[in-house]
């Protein structure tokens, strides 16, 4: 929980699960994150073997975040935590009964 509880990882997590690989795509869908924060975070990413950095050689040199095996891992933990809040905030607001 350490690797992924931080402020904005779950969601920087949820966006390369999405498909978003280049750090302005992943910057552009979280609002109100910072490039300094969002750099940190995915090197926080890195460090724990959870994303990958790719330069794709072309004029200009692209850069590419990529999940490792080790992230790609945490795509059915991340879909039932988000059963989990979708059902929670049913109960909450009404919606279903418990």
């Amino acid at each position: 929980m350490q690797i992924i509880g931080g402020k904005w990882t779950f969601l920087i997590l949820r966006n390369m699960f999405n498909g978003d690989t280049r750090f302005n795509e992943i910057q552009h869908d979280l609002i109100g994150i910072s490039p300094r924060m969002l750099s940190q975070r995915l090197q926080h990413l890195m460090s724990n073997g959870i994303v990958e950095r790719h330069v794709v050689p072309s004029t200009p040199p692209r850069v590419e975040y990529l999940l490792t095996t080790k992230g790609k891992e945490l795509l059915p933990v991340f879909q039932a935590m988000t059963r989990w809040g979708s059902n929670t905030w049913a109960i909450m607001e009404g919606d279903v009964t418990p």
